[in-house]
C-alpha cells in the first residue's frame, strides 16, 4: 500500500530532486534540523522507494519517484492558467460560415452561442462534414440544426483541474472541452470563457516534464 508523506518528507523529496544526491547532513542543514531528527524519515523515505542511498554519494531520487512527483504537479494545475480563447459563432450562422471560421481558426471544434452569449451548442469537423455531404445549401442551413446541444455538452470549469480535464476529454473521446462560467444550473445556462483541448494537456504536461 502507497504510504502518505508527512510535509517533512515532502519537503526532503522536493531538496533531493532540486539538489540530488545530497547527504543527510547537507539536507537537515537545509531544513534548520538536526541529522539525528531527519533520521527516522530519510529511513522511511528510502525503505518505501522514493529515496535511494549510496556510501559517500548520498541521498536522490528513485527514477519512478522523480516522475511521481511530475505527475503529482501537473494533477494539482488549474484549467484557468492554461485555457485557450474560446472560438465561437452565433448558433443562427450558417454551416457555410462554421466551414470558413473553422479552418480560418484552426481548430477543431467551435462554441454556438446564443444571442446573449450563453453556450447553445458544440459543433466539430466530423459534425461540419456530415452537413457538406451531398448538400448544396450550406449558406441557407444553420449550424443550429447540427450541433450538439445542452444537456449533452461535456464542460469543464476554470477551478477545475487539468487532470479532470484530461479524464473528461478521454472518456467522452472528445477533442475540445468549453470552459465555462455557471449562469443558472437549472436551465443548464453558461457563458464561455475559454477552451481546453487534448494539444492543451500534452503541452503543459511536456512543459512540466522539461521544466
Amino acid at each position: 500500500m502507497p504510504i502518505k508523506l508527512t510535509k517533512r518528507q515532502e519537503e526532503i523529496l522536493e531538496i533531493v530532486k532540486a539538489a540530488g544526491p545530497i547527504t543527510g547532513k547537507d539536507i537537515a542543514q537545509k531544513l534548520s534540523l538536526t541529522r539525528a531528527t531527519l533520521r527516522p524519515d530519510l529511513t522511511i523515505l528510502t525503505m518505501s522507494g522514493n529515496l535511494e542511498a549510496r556510501p559517500r554519494v548520498g541521498y536522490f531520487l528513485n527514477e519512478d519517484t522523480e516522475m511521481n512527483l511530475k505527475v503529482a504537479k501537473f494533477s494539482k494545475q488549474i484549467v484557468k492558467d492554461y485555457k485557450a480563447h474560446p472560438i465561437v459563432i452565433q448558433k443562427s450562422a450558417s454551416v457555410y460560415d462554421g466551414i470558413v471560421q473553422i479552418f480560418l481558426e484552426d481548430v477543431g471544434t467551435l462554441y454556438a452561442v446564443d444571442q446573449n452569449g450563453h453556450l447553445a451548442g458544440v459543433i466539430s469537423r466530423k459534425d461540419l462534414l456530415r452537413a457538406a455531404i451531398g448538400n448544396k445549401n450550406l449558406d441557407d442551413l444553420p449550424v443550429s440544426v447540427i450541433m450538439t446541444r445542452m444537456p449533452n455538452i461535456v464542460t469543464i470549469k476554470q477551478e477545475d483541474t487539468l487532470m479532470d480535464a484530461a479524464k473528461k476529454l478521454i472518456q467522452n473521446r472528445i477533442d475540445s472541452l468549453p470552459v465555462v462560467r455557471e449562469i443558472d444550473s437549472d436551465s443548464h445556462t453558461y457563458e464561455v470563457i475559454g477552451r481546453i483541448t487534448k494539444t492543451t494537456i500534452t503541452k503543459a504536461f511536456l512543459e512540466m516534464i522539461e521544466r
